[in-house]
């Protein structure tokens, strides 16, 4: 009996969801910035225009914008220029 009720209490347990980010790629500069974390996507669509113009103030260019699950290792990527 012991072993079901640990068995129902890991059943009954919260799994820990991973995050939402927004990613905005720019070609100018050539860049991935991630913003967030938020709770939900719907929290992240919702606030993705304020980042956008906020990169246009700064005379970025944004080419894609994409909100996904993630954990990203850095928040600012540069990406090296062909030569």
């Amino acid at each position: 009996m012991n072993l079901l009720k640990k068995l129902l209490a890991w059943v009954k347990m919260p799994t820990r969801q991973m995050p939402w980010w927004i990613k905005i790629t720019t070609e100018v500069p050539k860049c991935i910035y991630f913003f967030g974390p938020f709770d939900s996507s719907s929290e992240a669509q919702l606030l993705q225009y304020g980042y956008i113009e906020d990169l246009k103030g700064e005379k970025a260019r944004v080419i894609s914008v994409d909100i996904q699950q993630c954990e990203p290792k850095e928040l600012t990527i540069i990406e090296e220029e062909d030569f």
